[in-house]
């Protein structure tokens, strides 16, 4: 269940930003983070963006604060729920955007999570506030995650489709320039603010099969997590996700086993899957090298 449990809080009582609520600060000061981000909402298929920062967080994650549901939600249309506790006391889970600090004292840098619904109302005022996370940690780059329908298979690895809006990122990355138009979510009016006040920003998609598109998907989680790593060079443990990915596509091929039709379509998938894939995938050392340059090269600008 995607919420926070407890008593709606007053807005307003921390941060400059009324609907950002702290509650606690990082284990130590953050260097250099990137805000990794995913909301279960239309662009979270399978909910698999959602699964790959769930599964990112670990033990030395630190919840340092939540964005308030109260203003951003319409709860006619996503209800909070009731349950009882184990006292039997009645306790209410509310729709959550959660934020972690998470330091990687390994590495050069550190991570931001955040995680959550995506909200119903007043987008701007919510950009806002996320942007507003980027101020108070001196954020170097934002990296969205999402999934997609799509016409793959099951059985090869998820597609993934990185873009971003800056040229030279894009050219040293390998991503793709942005070409949607149309219908947005608010990753997208999230990525137009950013783009506006200079701060990069990166948008990591998986493709989800249509026929499958229910959640949990932890094989499209994987590749996100694995794409992430290739990406940037910091650890994700996405292998820690093997046994689940397996374990959901078994089932998957248990469910279709008795349908001819639908096995047959998902050969067809396969080979049109394995034609596209024949080029090769840029070195992963290779990448984080010019990641890390660009983000270094950016700073000193």
């Amino acid at each position: 269940m995607n919420g926070r449990v407890g008593t709606m809080p007053k807005p307003g009582h921390a941060g400059t930003v009324e609907q950002l609520i702290w509650e606690s600060e990082p284990s130590r000061d953050l260097r250099s983070p990137i805000l990794v981000t995913a909301w279960d909402g239309l662009f979270d298929v399978g909910g698999a963006a959602t699964g790959a920062i769930e599964a990112l967080r670990s033990s030395d994650a630190t919840k340092v604060g939540y964005i308030d549901a109260d203003e951003f939600f319409d709860f006619n249309e996503r209800r909070p729920h009731v349950r009882l506790d184990a006292d039997g006391r009645r306790e209410i889970v509310w729709p959550h955007n959660d934020i972690y600090a998470l330091p990687l004292d390994d590495r050069d840098r550190d991570l931001v999570l955040m995680d959550g619904v995506e909200p119903h109302l007043r987008w701007r005022t919510f950009v806002d506030t996320v942007v507003e996370v980027v101020h108070r940690f001196d954020v170097k780059m934002v990296i969205t995650l999402g999934a997609m329908i799509a016409e793959t298979p099951h059985t090869r690895p998820p597609s993934i489709t990185g873009s971003t809006t800056d040229a030279s990122l894009a050219e040293l990355m390998r991503l793709d320039r942005p070409s949607y138009q149309g219908p947005t979510g608010v990753v997208g009016a999230l990525h137009e603010y950013l783009d506006r006040i200079g701060v990069p920003a990166v948008s990591l998609r998986a493709s989800v099969p249509h026929y499958v598109a229910g959640a949990p998907n932890p094989k499209a989680s994987r590749a996100l997590l694995e794409r992430f790593e290739r990406v940037t060079g910091l650890p994700t443990r996405w292998s820690d996700l093997d046994g689940e990915a397996r374990d959901w596509e078994v089932r998957v091929n248990e469910a279709m086993a008795d349908d001819d039709d639908i096995t047959h379509y998902v050969r067809r998938l396969e080979e049109r899957y394995d034609a596209r894939t024949a080029s090769s995938i840029p070195n992963a050392d290779d990448l984080a090298a010019e990641f890390e340059r660009f983000l270094r090269q950016h700073d000193d600008d």
